[in-house]
């Protein structure tokens, strides 16, 4: 049986990431999104939802750029950190030991702990209510080649022992049940070739 509830933000798991933002060093800032996700693929798009009070909104708002640096497990720490601490009063990259470096398009740092950094411009802001989205062109990607299989050349995440977001708690991702796909897969023989039906005898 299920209960009603009120209307609530109730879709889990979500990513809790590190946006980056500021033009300079003196003003570069970080802070935890985890209202976050990708909008389009072409044009690659994606979003931050972010309150009007928090430190980082006024820098982006005027700057127009910022960074979504993914999270791992060697990160929660700092990532939860990030989230209760204001860049009002810290200096947060220095307080949480964590390295800004250049990114290739925008003036806002990347994370460079990070195993995968998004480089982002906004391209509308939408007045929500307690939070307004930053729409935002994705202009380039930074991937730590530590996590590139150098054969395949895929990006091997999962090594990054990335993070998530649940209804107030952080979890690290469970085992891989499955891949895109998977499920109208067809079965194949021992031999790599696919089953098929076998052929009605003539009557």
């Amino acid at each position: 049986m299920k209960q009603n509830w009120k209307p609530g933000t109730m879709i889990y798991p979500l990513p809790a990431v590190l946006v980056s933002c500021g033009e300079s060093p003196e003003e570069y800032n970080l802070f935890t999104v985890a209202w976050t996700g990708t909008v389009c693929t072409s044009p690659p798009m994606c979003y931050i939802s972010v309150r009007p009070e928090r430190h980082s909104y006024e820098i982006i708002k005027r700057t127009g750029e910022f960074v979504i640096n993914l999270t791992t497990r060697e990160l929660a720490r700092a990532t939860d950190w990030c989230g209760v601490r204001s860049g009002r009063d810290y200096d947060k990259f220095a307080e949480m030991g964590i390295t800004p470096c250049a990114a290739s398009v925008v003036k806002a740092p990347a994370v460079e702990e990070s195993p995968v950094a998004i480089e982002c411009k906004v391209k509308q802001i939408i007045p929500l209510g307690t939070h307004d989205m930053f729409l935002a062109d994705v202009v380039n990607v930074l991937v730590d080649e530590e996590f590139i299989d150098k054969e395949s050349g895929r990006l091997d995440l999962q090594r990054a022992e990335p993070i998530t977001y649940c209804h107030g708690e952080y979890f690290s991702l469970g085992d891989v049940i499955g891949h895109f796909g998977w499920s109208v897969r067809k079965k194949s023989t021992k031999r790599g070739r696919p089953k098929t039906a076998p052929a009605r005898r003539k009557r």
